[in-house]
């Protein structure tokens, strides 16, 4: 049980356990919903809002360059280092289980002054009611300026009884997938990218290249 106002490093611990609860600073009822959720009386449905690190002064952040993603990390001692973490960000158990299935956007083609449409079908797979935080991310395969390994884009959360099937739909605005470019400027550039929710992963395509002149999209 993790009571905490920043992560600490329990690579030693975690094996031994069959589950973790990291409630960091919950406030004057957290005691109370902690207590409703040990007893079974609740559900689980929280996300990790960061990567929780693993080792000593290995902070990573979820939207890495891809440059960053070593296997390997030399050091001045310790050439066999091994860059990792302990929990990704987005992370989170529960006492049921989902699956995701038939990811769709509603236009594989886009510019940056369209809205596409995404769905995804979200399952509750296990025996008890839950809620499932269903996050949404890019992942921008070429750009001018190294992209982001992947980024979060949008997320909602859906209540689902044992069994239960719902489609999940979120907005994304195109604009929204361009970054700031190697002349501080921001750029949504033609090519391809992915999308992800769950496991599930499906191509679209930028079709132009906008640069905005202004401070803000």
């Amino acid at each position: 049980m993790l009571n905490e106002g920043r992560p600490r490093i329990i690579n030693d611990i975690v094996p031994l356990a069959k589950a973790v609860v990291d409630v960091m600073l919950p406030s004057n009822y957290g005691g109370d919903a902690l207590a409703n959720l040990l007893a079974g009386d609740a559900n689980f449905s929280g996300k990790l809002p960061f990567t929780y690190p693993k080792y000593v002064n290995a902070l990573a952040n979820y939207d890495y360059k891809p440059c960053e993603n070593m296997g390997q990390m030399g050091g001045n001692y310790n050439y066999d280092a091994v860059m990792d973490v302990q929990w990704e960000f987005g992370f989170g158990l529960s006492y049921t289980t989902y699956s995701y299935s038939n990811l769709k956007v509603d236009k594989p083609s886009f510019t940056a002054d369209d809205v596409l449409i995404v769905s995804v079908d979200v399952t509750n797979t296990g025996k008890v009611a839950g809620k499932e935080s269903v996050l949404l991310y890019s992942k921008d395969l070429v750009a001018s300026s190294t992209p982001d390994n992947i980024r979060l884009r949008n997320f909602e959360k859906v209540a689902l009884n044992p069994g239960e099937t719902k489609t999940v739909t979120m907005k994304l605005k195109g604009s929204d997938l361009a970054f700031v470019g190697y002349d501080g400027k921001w750029r949504l550039e033609k090519g391809d990218f992915k999308l992800k929710c769950g496991n599930q992963w499906t191509d679209i395509q930028c079709s132009e290249t906008k640069v905005w002149d202004t401070p803000n999209r």
